[in-house]
């Protein structure tokens, strides 16, 4: 059985393959049937909730992206740290995914008036407020730092070649951070859209304002946050409910 081997979303794939080539020689006149247009294939994803991290794991990794800072012995340690402490701010601060933020142009990123804009598919954008100073201070120091690079090469988040940061650096330099803390665990940059979107949520921020700042087309997509935030809900009240200390003795 295919659900024995594959998960839902391969099996699925596979299937669109047999039905787009069973349509094929249907069209061709080798067959004269498509079978699959007898057969029910309809099946029920589970719902997968995405993976956020702690907080207390995020400021760990930031804590020790400033040590690194601290103990730079060298101005391109310096550099490389202080551009390392920018990326892994903005990705907090903005739940922008790993690609929107390496394509990020000097133009598009406004300092001066807080803001960031990203522009996704469909010739869509939208304009992200950073009004926290601790994400602000390090933006500026990286752009201080790297103002030459940014102008030659053309794009805000550069890496040693003088090129564009890849989004493959970018994953390892969290998991450079992520080594050097207490917890064993893999994060990438798509749990920090996860962290940013789930947290609003839990602050009681109205989902169409998450839905606007992650740039969702449709809100159904937004949706799946409300199930982490359940989740979380239920981890709270079975654990921290303030009738867990009572004991009552029953007769």
């Amino acid at each position: 059985m295919l659900h024995e081997q594959f998960k839902p979303k391969t099996i699925r794939r596979k299937i669109a393959s047999v039905k787009a080539f069973t349509h094929y020689l249907l069209i061709q006149e080798v067959i004269e049937i498509n079978p699959f247009n007898k057969i029910d294939i309809s099946f029920q994803e589970p719902t997968i909730l995405p993976k956020t991290i702690p907080l207390n794991v995020i400021n760990n990794l930031l804590t020790c992206a400033y040590n690194s800072l601290s103990q730079a012995e060298t101005d391109y340690q310096k550099r490389c740290t202080t551009r390392d402490i920018a990326v892994l701010k903005i990705l907090f601060a903005t739940g922008a995914r790993v690609s929107e933020i390496c394509n990020r142009t000097p133009s598009s990123v406004d300092l001066t008036n807080h803001t960031i804009k990203i522009f996704v598919k469909g010739s869509k954008e939208r304009m992200i407020q950073i009004e926290n100073d601790d994400v602000l201070k390090p933006l500026q120091t990286y752009y201080d730092l790297f103002q030459e690079d940014i102008k030659s090469c053309g794009f805000f988040f550069v890496n040693k070649l003088h090129h564009r940061l890849t989004e493959q650096s970018v994953r390892e330099i969290i998991r450079k951070y992520t080594a050097m803390t207490e917890y064993n665990i893999h994060i990438t940059p798509h749990m920090f859209r996860h962290s940013f979107a789930t947290l609003l949520f839990e602050e009681d921020v109205d989902i169409r304002y998450i839905q606007k700042l992650l740039g969702h087309s449709s809100i159904t997509t937004t949706q799946i946050y409300t199930y982490v935030a359940m989740s979380k809900q239920k981890e709270i009240l079975s654990t921290k409910h303030p009738r867990n200390k009572i004991k009552v003795n029953a007769e």
